[in-house]
């Protein structure tokens, strides 16, 4: 009792603040009065090497960051316990900037940021868009397919590149998925005296020279005739490749909508076949996620074909359920929502994606035939949901006639984990 009474007298110990200064191309010229001090009166200055190199007149002390950054940055932070630390961003910290891994890391309450202007805001500036209305799309990490849900007729969109390669690689990407005829900017070392803006046609540009700080803007236009691709689930069957096996087109619109997909939340895919599902989850929002459970490696190799494809590359492709389930569940308290396509007549399937779900999630499970139909209606009895069959038509050629061609009924399930 006396050591618990004495360590509550004690003085807590606060960490030292981190002042995480946003700065750009025009480096130490570019920052206001109170970042300057920030850098002036830090023990210890953090930035790239570009960054350093633009302050170090100004500063007692310097480190540059190694690579990878992340599973460094917390133990060069602790290396100044006590000392006054600065950390340098580019332009705005909160902004797809260091500044979010710093809060992620140390809690925002630790913090002391003083943003500059982003890249996407002086972008805007230079091009007289509204920044409201811009797409942003960040390829600093990501492949080049992460554009591909974003475009669509008439948008605006920016994106900040990974290097000086980015543009040429975009344009590339715009030709051969039906938007060769968008209008590309590259805008090089925004706000430094360096700065350069060009512009191509997608199709007859040809980037060369371009500067690694760099973003790309893009007004996109959709040639005549092309594929048009919607973040609307229920995309053609044909925008799939691989062996056939999938959720078809408008079962998986149905499907879709009672799995009901908000932004941020995490989906699992039992029988993942070609990915559809999982797929058309992702694109709904740049923040779902998805893990597909496949047995057959030659699935998960068409899956992951099709989610690079369509723009999804973090999709995750796992091995076979139940059994990958502890996978998936090492990254993630459990799913928002489960989708049981295939698989259903393993033992107790059913049981173990319930028992994965989180509290308040959605399970929906598709079924063509009797045996899987029971199972359905022994689960419903179980853990309550609704039930619902539904068969579609197709119109095809008889002939000179059109004719009706029945697809296979499809009975569904969708319960709420209470």
């Amino acid at each position: 009792m006396a050591l618990a009474q004495d360590a509550a007298l004690m003085p807590q110990v606060i960490p030292s603040p981190i002042v995480v200064v946003g700065i750009g191309a025009d480096g130490w010229d570019g920052l206001s009065r109170a970042s300057r001090t920030a850098v002036e009166q830090a023990d210890v200055v953090f930035g790239s090497v570009r960054q350093i190199d633009s302050v170090r007149a100004h500063c007692t002390e310097t480190r540059t960051w190694p690579s990878p950054l992340l599973p460094n940055l917390r133990p060069m932070i602790d290396a100044y316990e006590g000392r006054t630390v600065c950390v340098l961003a580019s332009g705005d910290p909160m902004f797809h900037g260091i500044g979010v891994s710093l809060a992620r890391e140390f809690g925002a309450e630790r913090l002391r940021v003083h943003p500059a202007p982003s890249s996407v805001s002086l972008a805007c500036a230079r091009l007289g868009w509204a920044l409201q209305h811009v797409t942003t799309v960040s390829l600093v990490n990501s492949p080049v397919e992460m554009l591909l849900p974003e475009l669509t007729d008439g948008r605006r969109i920016l994106v900040l590149s990974r290097d000086g390669s980015t543009p040429d690689e975009i344009a590339a990407v715009l030709c051969a998925n039906g938007f060769g005829a968008s209008e590309v900017t590259v805008l090089e070392q925004l706000g430094g005296s360096a700065e350069r803006v060009t512009g191509a046609i997608a199709r007859d540009s040809m980037f060369d020279g371009i500067d690694a700080l760099n973003v790309v803007a893009l007004e996109c236009v959709r040639d005549p005739g092309s594929i048009r691709h919607t973040r609307i689930p229920g995309l053609a069957d044909s925008a799939f490749g691989g062996d056939g096996q999938m959720t078809k087109q408008e079962v998986r619109a149905l499907t879709l909508s009672a799995l009901a997909p908000a932004p941020g939340e995490l989906l699992w895919d039992i029988g993942g076949g070609s990915g559809t599902i999982a797929i058309e989850w992702m694109r709904t929002d740049t923040s779902c996620r998805a893990v597909t459970f496949e047995s057959s490696p030659a699935r998960r190799d068409q899956i992951e074909n099709n989610a690079l494809r369509l723009g999804v590359p973090r999709l995750r492709v796992l091995g076979a359920a139940p059994g990958s389930f502890t996978d998936a569940a090492a990254e993630d308290a459990g799913p928002d929502a489960v989708f049981v396509g295939g698989g259903l007549t393993s033992p107790d399937m059913l049981g173990h994606c319930w028992r994965a779900l989180r509290d308040g999630g959605r399970l929906v499970a598709n079924s063509v035939t009797a045996q899987s139909d029971s199972l359905l209606l022994s689960a419903a009895e179980r853990y309550g949901g609704r039930l619902r069959k539904f068969q579609i038509y197709r119109g095809e050629p008889l002939g000179a006639f059109t004719t009706w061609r029945p697809q296979l009924p499809v009975t569904q399930w969708c319960a709420r984990k209470e």
